[in-house]
Parts: C-alpha cells; structure tokens; sequence
C-alpha cells in the first residue's frame, strides 16, 4: 500500500497543481460509502481526515508551496537513486521541504509562481481571489502588482467568466492605479454576474434581482464620487434612491443618504473642487481658455494667499499659463525667463521646459543634452509620466534634425510605456507622433490607418491644442495620400482636408495660438489655389501675411513637426 501510495504521488508531481487537487478528492472518497477503504474512525483514518483538514485550510500560495515542496522533494529522491521513503514525514505537513517553515508558506506569492497555462479549479480560484482581495484590503505592498494581478484575473475569467468575485477584484485593482474606465466596466461586470448566476436571489429570495440593481447603481455613485465625477454620481445615487424606496429598502436608503451627504461636501468644500481642477489642469498640461483660467486663477489668489498651504499648486499653474502663452505667440525669450519661476515650484517640470525653450530656439544640441540628462534621471525615478513626455520631445528633436527614422524607435518605447502603466492620453498622443513619423517618411496612407486609433481620445478627453494638432495631421496625411488619387477623387479629398483645418483653426483660435494658426493658413491657401478658389485663397493669404509679420521670424521651415 505504501508503494502504491508511493507511486500516486510520484505522477502527482510529475503531472500539475491540479492533480494534487484530484489526489485529495480521492482521500476524501476513501472515507466515504457504505464500504469505505478506510473507516474515519481507525488510526489511518483519522489521519486522513486531518491531512484533508490542513489542507482544506490552504490558501492558494500556500497549496501552491506544498506541491511545488513535493516536487523537490521526488527530484532530490530521483538523484539519490531510490533512498528510502521515510525521509519524507508525512505527518508533518508544515516540513515538507526540510525547513519549510509556516513563515514561508504564509509568504506573499511571487509573481512567477502563481502563473498558471491551464483553468484552475473552483476551490483554487476561491483561494486566489480571498487571499488577494485580504490583501489588498489589509497590506496591498504584500499582493500581486496591479498588471500581474489583473493578468492572473484575465486567465481566471478567461476559463470561469461568470465568477462574481473575480470581477469584484479586478475593480479594487483598477483603482489602485485610477483607471477610471476599468474599475466601473469590473464594476458593473460583477453585479451583472450576480443577477446571471442568481447568487443574489438564492440568498435574498425574489427580491435578490432588485437588491442587485439598487447596490449597484449605489456603488457607481461611490465610485463616481471618488474619481470627482460628482455630476455622473448625483445621478446614480438618484437612480439608487428610487430603487430603494420602491422596495421600501431601509439600509440601502440610509446608505444612499450618507454618500448624498458626501457628495454635498464634497461639491461645496471649494478647497477640494479647485485641486482637482488644478490638477487636471496640470495633467493634460494646457489651462485651455486662458481668459477662464485667468478667472479662475483670480479667485484661487485671493481664496488662497502664496503663504497657504495650497499656494503651490496655483503658483504653478500660474507659471505654466504664462509659458504656454509666451510659446504659443513665439515670445521664447519671454518664457525663457518664466522658466526660473517653474523650477523653484517644480524643479522636474522647470527642467524641461527649459529643454522646450531650447528647442523652440533651434538649439538642438543644448536642447538634447538636457533632455538626456531628465531621461535619465526621471528613469532612476521612475516618473514615468515625464519619461514619455521626455522621449516625445527627443524624437521632435531627430525630426527637426532629418533624423526620421532614428525617431520611430524612441516613439515605440515611449508607446510601450505608456501601455505598460495605461496611460492611454500619452499613448494616443504617442501614436499621433508616430502617425506624423509615417507621413515624412511617405507612408500617408498607413499614418491615416493608424491616426484613427488614438485620435478619439484626444478629441474626447484632450487639452485644446493637441485637438488642433490632431485635426491639423489628418488634413496633412489626406493631402499627402491624394497624390496618387484620381482627378475626382484627389478632389474630394482636398475639401475634407479643409474642413479639418477649418476645425483645427478653431481649436487653436481658442487658446491664442499664432504659430500654429499661420502654419494652417498658409496650409489652406495653398489648397485653396490647387483648387482654383481664388477668393478663398486671398483671404487666407492676407490672414498668414498679418499673422507672419506680427510672429517674429525664427528660421524654422512651416508646418515642420505634429505639434
């Protein structure tokens, strides 16, 4: 029987995680029917159900230990040729490794251990998705890194789809890195599999249906409410609300009344809306209007004097609108000078405005330099943010210098990154640069291709400029691509372009931007008279004339770079 034993875990080990787990079945089905194998009641029998028990008990890093332990432990038997099998102390599951300790099996998972290529099984999931979402509620430093954790999570749902919990977990990992579109798809995902699998109506009889859809619609207002879509959440807690009082649901409307409360706060307290605009503000790097910034910037001066302990932020975004504004109208020595203000608020951001400036200057070589040293030290840093936007101003500077092609591969690295930590804005912004990369090296038609798979990110979600920007490279890759069009054809291409720019010319109108609402002037002009629209032509002559004497004159070609 030992030797019989013996060799059923010998293919245990030599098979996968789940044959451990059929092995232990089988142990639990030696002790049952009206003739067991074992009675519970003898001395093997009660050891058997004490192994069971401990392993019962297992979570899954901890089952996953164990059989890797066991296959250790046949390897170090094979190599011995056959040494006796007592070295292995089955009674003693906690030292199947020698000194395998309980430290080691209570140890957070490593990443490497817990891929697995196949489905796991109902109990091992189980333990995955408790043992996680412990963690991320008592120590999230001890649980999987978000992308592994959600890589784990995606091969769960890939075999088991309608687990509820899986999809509850997949939400609170999408809000450990803000990713607002994830957490509220996960979110909604596992109230859907509630009602599909009727977990809530076995436990809450018919009304189990209704229960799910109020708390639902009561947790996307918390959610809403926690990224400050405070608008999107008044309206799911009003939907969470009259649910709940059509099902007379007491708890669910004391609920719905404390967030109601939370959301009132949080939409007076003028302190936390004005930092979270600021902050936006600062994400997407442009104020926008800059007449409705300067108002708001008004208020923020006198609500908040330079002494307070939220000063910072306006001061700086007060310094980063007085540099866009000086960018956008070619005054580079103007804010040159603004660039010491930005580096006493933020030393990072001064840095690389100051590498800005000096490529506006058509420094290049001082511009590299310093761009070279940021990457480097924001690499160590690791603020991947300033990284990618890092990468994007050294493949501008390969461009002004005909250095295309050396430009494509800081592109993808920067396009990498910017997947790998789902920082879609600077991906979609990447893939724009990249995109204008194909235009100049004579690839228009692929760079339209793939304009359209980051160009409505921008438009939904992006400042003011880069929506001109965006709109001003897909009027200049149709062009490029009517080449080879025919007459008619080449025709109706042409006037698209011009709507494009005639949108392009608004977006850049709104925030004052001179030098680009030249280079899209001379633009149509030159279509206006490929066209034979002579009238149209003149007018738009005249408007780069006046905008191109008034612009001073810096020697760099039009239309000479995406942004």
């Amino acid at each position: 029987m030992l030797l019989r034993g013996y060799f059923r875990l010998k293919l245990m080990v030599e098979g996968e995680l789940k044959d451990m787990e059929q092995f232990f079945d089988d142990l639990s089905d030696s002790l049952t029917g009206t003739e067991p194998e074992v009675h519970k009641t003898s001395v093997v029998g009660l050891f058997l159900r004490h192994m069971i028990l401990a392993y019962n008990k297992l979570s899954f890093s901890q089952v996953y230990k164990l059989y890797t332990a066991l296959q250790q432990y046949f390897q170090r038997d094979e190599k011995k040729n056959g040494a006796d099998e007592s070295d292995m102390e089955l009674t003693n599951p906690e030292e199947l490794d020698g000194k395998m300790e309980k430290e080691e099996l209570d140890g957070p998972l490593r990443e490497e251990e817990i891929s697995c290529s196949g489905p796991l099984s109902q109990k091992q999931a189980e333990y995955f998705l408790s043992q996680q979402a412990s963690l991320l509620k008592n120590d999230e430093t001890k649980a999987l890194t978000p992308a592994s954790l959600q890589k784990e999570l995606n091969n769960l749902l890939k075999f088991n789809p309608d687990i509820a919990e899986a999809h509850y977990l997949s939400y609170l990992n999408s809000l450990r890195v803000q990713d607002v579109f994830s957490s509220t798809h996960s979110l909604l995902h596992y109230f859907d599999r509630l009602i599909l699998t009727g977990a809530e109506s076995k436990s809450n009889g018919d009304e189990g249906y209704g229960r799910s859809l109020r708390y639902a619609a009561l947790n996307l207002a918390a959610l809403h409410c926690r990224f400050g879509h405070y608008q999107q959440a008044e309206l799911a807690l009003q939907e969470a609300i009259r649910i709940a009082q059509e099902s007379n649901d007491h708890v669910c409307l004391q609920h719905c009344l404390s967030w109601l409360y939370i959301l009132e706060q949080k939409i007076f307290d003028s302190c936390v809306l004005l930092e979270h605009s600021v902050n936006k503000s600062l994400h997407f790097g442009l104020p926008g209007y800059f007449a409705a910034a300067a108002e708001i910037l008004k208020h923020l001066k006198e609500r908040f004097p330079p002494n307070s302990q939220h000063a910072q932020l306006w001061m700086l975004f007060d310094q980063k609108i007085q540099f866009e504004r000086a960018m956008n109208d070619g005054r580079y020595h103007a804010a040159d000078s603004l660039v010491a203000g930005i580096t006493a608020l933020n030393s990072i951001e001064g840095v690389y405005r100051k590498a800005i400036v000096l490529k506006a200057q058509n420094q290049m070589s001082e511009a590299h330099k310093l761009l070279q040293k940021l990457l480097i030290h924001c690499q160590k840093t690791k603020n991947t943010e300033m990284v990618i936007r890092v990468l994007l101003s050294i493949a501008e500077l390969y461009w002004r210098s005909s250095c295309h092609t050396i430009a494509l591969p800081v592109l993808l690295q920067a396009l990498a990154l910017a997947r790998e930590y789902s920082l879609q804005y600077l991906a979609s912004e990447t893939v724009l640069n990249l995109a204008f990369s194909q235009l100049i090296l004579g690839i228009p038609e692929q760079a339209l291709n793939i304009l359209h798979m980051a160009i409505e990110p921008i438009l939904a979600h992006g400042a003011v400029l880069d929506k001109g920007c965006a709109m001003f490279l897909v009027a200049k890759c149709q062009v490029a691509s009517a080449a080879s069009y025919t007459p008619q054809k080449k025709i109706e291409a042409l006037e698209s372009a011009i709507l494009n720019l005639n949108e392009a010319k608004t977006y850049f109108a709104k925030v004052d931007c001179k030098e680009q609402l030249r280079d899209v002037l001379y633009f149509q002009a030159r279509l206006f008279h490929t066209l034979g629209k002579t009238q149209e032509r003149n007018k738009c002559a005249m408007l780069f004339r006046q905008l191109h004497q008034e612009l001073p004159a810096h020697g760099v070609p039009l239309i000479n770079s995406f942004k």
